[in-house]
């Protein structure tokens, strides 16, 4: 009989609103809306953590609500996941940037092989860079700081109740922005060192005529920028982490 009167109208609405943030979360977050994750048990770890959640949730007033305003905290929840998990994958998107940039110069634009995280086809280095950095992202953690983020919003941000302020949308542009600038500074080396061997391999064949590019150049490019990418891989990694942990860092002061 209690567990009956549990079930009450406002209890289940919340619990349906929790379950929505959860399932955003299996959508729209890096590593959690990874591709290869099949549906049914993203279905159930939703499932899971709004059952974890849902202590934690506040009493929610259903004295006013009726299906149209129940839709509208239905799409709050679901622009919530989509606004923070945007943020998180712009830093993804910088590194697929700087990817397809440095598979242009090596000449491995046309090699491309299904990634893995979108389900979509992408440049060799792209694919590569990603796992790596997505490697990282789970070495410090990074799912674990989402997970986190989810139990505050819990806490903080009432359900249905997310609205994107300005703040928001000027960070996502400068996010934006950022995502172009940091793309190229990751793929510069490998581009300004292909420019050199190009202007090289120019004066190769004005002094030698009998010098062939296709045969000798090519193969030289690219072990020239498989040798930066070994480098500078770290330093990659280390300005992927930086990014990555200012951005769970600024999500509370952005949606709470």
């Amino acid at each position: 009989m209690e567990f009956i009167n549990y079930l009450g109208q406002g209890n289940v609405v919340a619990f349906f609103l929790l379950l929505v943030r959860t399932s955003a979360l299996m959508v729209f977050f890096p590593f959690f809306s990874h591709a290869q994750i099949p549906e049914t048990v993203k279905m159930a770890v939703s499932l899971m953590l709004a059952i974890f959640l849902f202590p934690l949730v506040p009493p929610l007033d259903v004295s006013n609500l009726n299906v149209e305003y129940l839709v509208l905290e239905i799409l709050a929840e679901l622009l919530f996941g989509l606004c923070a998990g945007a943020l998180l994958m712009l830093v993804f998107a910088m590194l697929q940037l700087a990817g397809e940039q440095i598979s242009m110069i090596m000449g491995f634009s046309m090699a491309t092989v299904m990634d893995p995280q979108s389900g979509i086809n992408s440049p060799l280095i792209s694919n590569v860079l990603s796992l790596i950095v997505l490697t990282a992202f789970l070495m410090f953690d990074g799912h674990h700081l989402i997970l986190a983020f989810l139990a505050h919003s819990v806490t903080l941000l009432p359900l249905g109740g997310f609205y994107p302020s300005e703040n928001l949308l000027r960070y996502v542009m400068k996010g934006v922005a950022n995502m172009f600038m940091f793309g190229f500074i990751l793929s510069f080396p490998i581009v300004a060192l292909s420019l050199l061997a190009d202007f090289i391999f120019g004066m190769l064949m004005k002094t030698m005529p009998q010098f062939n590019l296709l045969v000798v150049g090519f193969p030289i490019k690219i072990t020239v920028a498989f040798v930066v990418l070994m480098a500078v891989i770290s330093a990659i990694i280390k300005l992927f982490t930086t990014l990555i942990t200012r951005v769970l860092n600024d999500l509370p002061s952005l949606f709470f």
